[in-house]
């Protein structure tokens, strides 16, 4: 349908520009009269009617017929959502919604499922937002018979295999350890922890640790829960005919049991109006992303309508002022955006934007301001409105571009308790929009006074600019690490210990010398990959490292908390999870031990026997961690270093076993050159070096 209507408009084009010219051409005076040519009236689009019944357990049903393909598309609303989640347990309803289809059923294991679908040509597919749950199937009409029992068992009988939801579990670890990688996504993220505070549902982050909360009982009690017939509205749309899929669809979903119908709860919204300058330090950017606002509205809000035509005129695309102004004329920003956001079930967010250059920051949200103020003290004209009512009405064509956009956007109206027609009311309360309504809106909803600011930027390269909104508060956004930094330090032998960890310093730098950088090059096995390295660091905080990888050499850059990767000739900064854990392993090495042996509280714990050799055994904290040193009695070497470290792919504190070996002395520094990582027991990591030089210039 939007293909046709698409074709349609061309035509029409194409037409118009032929006969222009054609009269053009004969007309004595040269002039175009264009005027004087006659178009027909497009007809207009006829919504085709979705058909609803409901069956006695619950179950609403949505009927559409769309006979163009052999194709038949079922959808299932699922009363629930992640607002119901308590938030130590964040996180739950998603992995829930994910390890539905994944893990398969009792009846269809995981692999058996996707080979019967792939053999078909046919898609199942669950999930859980913070709203609402959904299914969905995709199927030939020739399948659909022998699939839609298959549909409803994923949708109600889920196995939940635990090696599945350990799988989903670890998805979402290694999401949040890359949720600071991106300037937008930081911004974005943090401005709705501003508006709705960081504790609130509405705010709240996944975390390690919320998601270590969550079992498999958590699992099978959410969906018991919630994956009921009462709570179930389900749309079919395709290639049937309706009386008999009725009976169809009371026959399958009918004997499913009622439940008890859950009950949405969406807490109140505690937000207290104020100004604010909050700021992000981001040192890898050279770029500010700034979001300023305060709470929005609700979708039921007589003045919707309005409020959209206003937001059009703030922001709407490349006519609305904000992008005309800030970007096209003032040459600030690289993108820029806004919009006063009004939710069914929760009160949305009113936020405007600009990504700009770290030295144009306070020059680009001043900018922004003053177009909000401006909206709310000066009149729109009589072209803006008639512009801005044209972009509406003329994309209003593509609302129902499909029938399955017609069918679940009935659907979505029900599930939120708007009436059958809300969007046919809109289209007509947009056209009846004055230009008083605009400046009224704006003057009622817009606050200027009150906004809450939020820089995501570099900090040396911003400045001062932000100090002239207010006293800035800076929001650290660092990823809880459950378990890090908290251990206790253990109690031994003081003075033996401090007599152990000096000879270790000397064994490995000789008395007098000074070591400012050391270059190692070698080789790593590691997941049945080969890699070649070389690698320098600079102390104490700096390293460079070049590895020859399967996708081509990679180079790490590191120093003092940040850095980038370059690989294929494209630079990136180093994700922040990467850098930490750099940081981390450089303070944790047993040179950097040695060179700070003096500043340390060494502590001795008695021998311990590895492999028919009775080592030392020294403990020292490193940066709130113990690190415990197994000490040659001869050559008071570090054979066997032990930490535990944050892994977050596991989301949680691992055990780490180097053993060093094969020790080699160049320029008064010795160097193991194999050395053996185990992680929580098993080999993790294996590396040989062929060299190293001290202080290479």
């Amino acid at each position: 349908m939007k293909q046709f209507s698409i074709l349609c408009l061309l035509a029409v084009l194409l037409f118009s520009c032929a006969q222009t010219e054609q009269v053009a051409d004969s007309s004595p005076d040269g002039e175009s009269p264009h005027e004087n040519l006659d178009f027909p009236e497009l007809n207009d689009f006829q919504k085709p009617e979705v058909e609803t019944f409901t069956t006695g357990n619950g179950i609403t049903f949505y009927l559409l017929e769309d006979r163009e393909l052999p194709l038949i598309n079922v959808s299932a609303r699922i009363r629930t959502g992640g607002v119901l989640v308590p938030n130590e347990k964040a996180g739950l309803a998603s992995i829930t919604g994910t390890v539905m289809r994944s893990g398969g059923t009792e009846t269809y294991p995981p692999d058996s499922l996707n080979k019967l679908l792939e053999n078909r040509a046919a898609s199942i597919e669950t999930g859980v937002g913070f709203t609402s749950g959904s299914a969905g199937m995709n199927v030939l009409k020739e399948d659909f018979e022998d699939l839609l029992p298959v549909f409803i068992d994923v949708l109600t009988n889920p196995a939940f295999p635990q090696e599945k939801i350990e799988l989903a579990k670890k998805q979402t670890k290694s999401g949040i350890s890359r949720r600071n990688d991106n300037l937008q996504q930081i911004g974005v993220r943090e401005f709705q922890r501003l508006i709705y505070g960081e504790d609130s549902v509405y705010g709240r982050n996944t975390e390690y640790e919320t998601v270590n909360n969550i079992s498999r009982e958590d699992l099978l009690r959410y969906h018991e829960n919630h994956f009921e017939a009462e709570n179930m509205m389900v749309g079919v749309v395709g290639d049937f005919e309706t009386e008999a899929m009725k009976q169809k669809l009371r026959e399958t979903f009918g004997q499913l049991p009622a439940g008890d119908e859950t009950e949405l709860e969406f807490p109140e919204v505690d937000y207290q109006p104020r100004s604010s300058i909050n700021f992000i330090n981001k040192s890898d950017v050279n770029q500010s992303f700034v979001m300023m606002g305060h709470l929005g509205g609700m979708r039921d809000n007589p003045d919707y309508a309005e409020v959209q035509v206003m937001n059009q005129v703030l922001s709407g695309g490349f006519s609305g002022r904000l992008l005309q102004i800030v970007r096209s004329e003032m040459g600030l920003a690289y993108s820029v955006f806004g919009r006063y956001g009004m939710n069914s079930f929760y009160p949305g967010v009113f936020y405007a934007g600009v990504q700009t250059k770290s030295a144009t920051t306070a020059e680009a949200i001043d900018a922004i301001i003053e177009q909000i103020e401006r909206l709310r003290s000066e009149p729109i004209t009589e072209e803006e409105l008639q512009d801005t009512k044209d972009q509406i009405l003329n994309s209003a064509v593509f609302e129902y571009d499909s029938y399955e956009e017609v069918l679940s956007q009935q659907m979505s109206y029900a599930y939120r308790g708007l009436p059958s027609d809300a969007f046919e009311q809109y289209i007509e309360e947009v056209k009846a929009t004055t230009i008083e309504d605009v400046q009224s809106v704006a003057q009622e909803y817009l606050n200027p006074e009150n906004l809450q600011i939020l820089v995501v930027g570099n900090e040396d390269e911003i400045g001062d600019q932000l100090q002239k909104y207010g006293e800035v508060n800076e929001i650290d956004i660092s990823i809880p690490e459950p378990g890090s930094g908290d251990e206790e330090a253990v109690e031994g032998d003081a003075e033996k210990g401090r007599e152990l960890l000096n000879a270790m310093a000397d064994a490995v730098i000789d008395p007098g010398t000074e070591l400012n950088t050391l270059t190692m090059t070698g080789e790593v096995v590691q997941g049945g990959q080969t890699i070649g390295t070389t690698m320098t660091i600079d102390y104490p905080d700096a390293i460079e490292q070049t590895i020859q990888a399967p996708m081509g050499e990679v180079h790490l850059s590191y120093k003092d908390g940040s850095g980038t990767m370059t690989v294929g000739g494209q630079e990136r900064p180093l994700p922040p999870q990467m850098a930490n854990g750099l940081k981390s392993t450089l303070n944790r090495s047993f040179l950097a031990i040695a060179m700070n042996a003096g500043e340390l509280d060494p502590q001795f714990l008695g021998t311990e026997e590895v492999e028919g050799t009775a080592y030392n055994k020294v403990s020292v904290q490193v940066d709130g961690s113990n690190v415990t040193l197994l000490l040659d009695p001869e050559t008071s070497y570090p054979d066997i270093q032990r930490y535990r470290q944050f892994n977050p792919q596991q989301g949680q504190q691992v055990d780490i076993e180097n053993r060093h070996s094969d020790w080699q002395t160049v320029d008064g520094v010795a160097y193991p050159y194999s050395q053996v990582t185990f992680m929580n027991g098993n080999q993790s990591a294996e590396a040989t070096y062929e060299s190293h030089e001290v202080n290479k210039e």
